[in-house]
């Protein structure tokens, strides 16, 4: 940001807290004063620690914090600002509501207060914003702002010789990684050298890691867990294509728009992607990358074998997603028209 400083806010401890950063975190007065927080939406020490800083507005990223955060801007009397990613407007209430989970049921039985306090719903796609707007959010503020890339530090690098693709996710259904490894198994019968990068931890990663012995391409395949961000955008740029082929989760979860794909474009590599949620809004058929149905994983090894087997392609559709993320997605662009909106808002 260029006109704000941002103050961190959260329920748990700031582990990753970007350097020099001013953090309000509930977790340092302790286990009584989170769980209170968590049933009640209150917290009058966060309410001083906020005011003590003078802040002017309160943004909020999910749907499920800007509900918990309509006591602290009502009391503040401070414009809240939500960004919606996802989850919080694609599982259905039904679903949140049977997770049990006190955070998710609150989300659920007070939104209302968020559609009645909160001034503007920020959509990290297209897709979302027409997503949440049959959630139930108020359509006349909503407006789609996708949060953008660096593009002076995330920059083109040349192909590497091995066929490497890489898969950077969360490993839970929605990131649609078995499928990845069912299209990797027939491209390695086409392309012997081809080696899969995954990177990302979950809850599916012991099944995940027992389908690629099923296969037959555990030792081509390497889990690597969740790794910092420096090392991901590295290993993106050691390998020839991104694949990331989300699905619609059993609870309707969908993918927002999917930041490692904006990523590996900037980087100029080819995407491999499915025709789901905000994914074709980041990857353009034929001229970034490749879009395949969902839960298709012969037309996705279809499209990795030819970008394995032809640099040229990989480094014209690599360029074509470069061009997009510089007119696009650029994030000196992004965030001036977010803090745009601040000001107005202020």
């Amino acid at each position: 940001m260029r006109t704000y400083h941002p103050v961190f806010v959260g329920r748990d401890p700031a582990l990753r807290a970007p350097a020099g950063a001013d953090v309000v975190s509930l977790a340092t007065h302790g286990r009584a004063a989170t769980f209170s927080y968590l049933l009640t939406r209150r917290s009058d020490r966060m309410v001083k620690e906020i005011s003590d800083r003078g802040v002017r507005i309160l943004h909020a990223h999910f749907g499920v914090e800007g509900v918990y955060l309509v006591p602290t801007a009502r009391t503040l009397g401070v414009p809240l600002v939500t960004t919606l990613h996802g989850f919080d407007v694609t599982v259905t209430k039904k679903q949140l509501l049977a997770s049990r989970k006190p955070s998710w049921i609150n989300y659920v039985a007070r939104r209302d207060s968020l559609f009645d306090t909160g001034v503007k719903f920020i959509c990290v796609s297209g897709h979302i914003q027409r997503c949440a707007i049959e959630w139930g959010y108020p359509a006349e503020r909503t407006l789609m702002l996708p949060i953008g890339v660096d593009t002076e530090v995330v920059t083109p690098v040349p192909l590497p010789e091995t066929p490497r693709i890489v898969h950077v996710a969360r490993l839970v259904e929605k990131k649609g990684t078995a499928d990845l490894l069912r299209a990797f198994a027939v491209v390695r019968r086409a392309v012997p050298a081809a080696e899969l990068v995954i990177i990302g931890d979950g809850p599916l990663r012991g099944p995940l890691g027992a389908l690629a012995t099923e296969l037959g391409v555990a030792e081509t395949v390497r889990f690597l867990g969740a790794r910092p961000h420096a090392e991901v955008l590295a290993t993106v740029a050691q390998s020839r294509v991104l694949c990331l082929p989300s699905v619609t989760a059993a609870n309707g979860d969908q993918e927002g728009l999917g930041m490692a794909l904006l990523e590996a474009a900037a980087t100029g590599r080819p995407v491999v992607g499915t025709r789901h949620g905000g994914i074709p809004e980041a990857v353009v058929d034929g001229v970034t990358g490749y879009l395949v149905p969902e839960r298709d994983p012969a037309a996705l090894a279809d499209r990795l074998v030819a970008l394995l087997g032809d640099p040229d392609l990989c480094q014209r559709l690599g360029t074509g997603g470069r061009t997009l993320i510089e007119d696009r997605f650029d994030l000196s662009r992004q965030t001036a028209k977010l803090e745009s909106l601040y000001r107005e808002l202020v």
